[in-house]
């Protein structure tokens, strides 16, 4: 009989860098006429101190934001 495999090392997540923030991917070019990337990521910024029951209406209105912002693509 072999004998089992020794267990490989599970990857840990990703640790908060300087003054508490994640490192993430490189951010995209952001396409004139959208709002700077830092305004888009204001609006959650402060979604982990909040109560969880608050977070839908926080998507719920960023939601509703692109719904209007791709609602004029035709006029382009």
């Amino acid at each position: 009989m072999t004998e089992p495999s020794r267990p490989h090392p599970v990857p840990s997540p990703p640790r908060p860098g300087p003054g508490g923030v994640v490192a993430g991917p490189a951010r995209p070019a952001v396409p004139v006429g959208d709002p700077a990337p830092d305004e888009v990521a204001a609006r959650f910024a402060d979604l982990a101190q909040r109560p969880v029951g608050e977070h839908v209406a926080v998507f719920e209105a960023e939601h509703d934001r692109l719904k209007r912002e791709l609602g004029t693509i035709d006029q382009l």
